[in-house]
């Protein structure tokens, strides 16, 4: 699947007349809890030629769009952002850009536009974005998947994971990492709950289906306590933030100028 996926991100080079900066896999082989059947969730950095920008009509506007999608089929799905609306994104901490930068299974890296913008991050670091979006993910799926007596028991990864992530910018006021295993070592100490977690995980990676099963109450006491406990915690926050745009300009600029010379 590497070499499909390097053959495909060439492609998109040469049809969209860009140059990829960064690729990596996002979704649940990232995060650590792949079905047998996940697919490949490919996502990309990209930076168009210099006269793209020259131009009266901005960036995701019209024509001109920002995003580029290559669904290739059930098993391969590929999109991008164009650099500037990575580096908007980023000002405004979006978590999945933020969980891209911290992907291990790596396809593509080239220029310094990708080292760059991490050192750059405890600049703009913010938590109240990130943990609302962790917050209103992890309520939204614990409403739709994990209520009554019979659940979609695969759905607890996909609470738990942005519940730990709550709690790892609450310890660390950082950006959380995207290994669900590291979230959970860290977080959970030795416990009943942290035993049925990893039994469901082992289940999970070696291919049980995972589908509809009786709740699994110590869970859903530990995501209920928890929701309600990082609601309560964000109210309590006062952040101040500061405008990194000059320097987010500044990168866009020079990775221009490096990657067209």
């Amino acid at each position: 699947m590497n070499e499909i996926i390097q053959k495909k991100l060439v492609e998109i080079e040469e049809k969209f007349q860009v140059k990829i900066l960064y690729a990596i896999e996002s979704g649940s082989r990232a995060w650590g809890f792949p079905s047998k059947d996940s697919d490949y969730d490919v996502r990309f950095i990209y930076i168009h030629r210099p006269e793209w920008y020259l131009s009266i009509d901005p960036q995701g506007i019209g024509g001109k769009r920002d995003v580029i999608d290559e669904p290739i089929n059930d098993l391969l799905d590929i999109s991008g952002w164009e650099i500037t609306k990575a580096l908007r994104l980023f000002r405004k901490n979006n978590p999945p850009l933020l969980e891209w930068l911290r992907s291990d299974i790596l396809y593509y890296q080239k220029y310094s536009f990708v080292d760059n913008i991490k050192s750059l991050e405890s600049q703009v670091f913010y938590p109240n974005s990130m943990l609302h979006h962790y917050l209103n993910m992890a309520k939204n799926n614990y409403r739709e998947y994990l209520q009554g007596e019979q659940v979609r028991i695969k759905k607890y990864f996909y609470v738990l994971r942005p519940i730990l992530a709550c709690n790892w910018i609450e310890k660390y006021n950082e950006t959380p990492p995207i290994s669900f295993h590291e979230l959970l070592e860290d977080i959970i100490p030795d416990s009943e709950l942290k035993n049925e977690v990893n039994h469901l995980l082992k289940r999970k990676l070696q291919g049980d289906e995972l589908d509809i099963e009786p709740r699994l109450k110590v869970i859903n006491d530990y995501i209920e306590n928890e929701i309600k406990r990082i609601e309560d915690y964000i109210k309590s926050l006062k952040i101040e933030t500061k405008d990194p745009t000059k320097l987010l300009d500044e990168l866009f600029r020079d990775t221009l100028k490096e990657v067209w010379n």
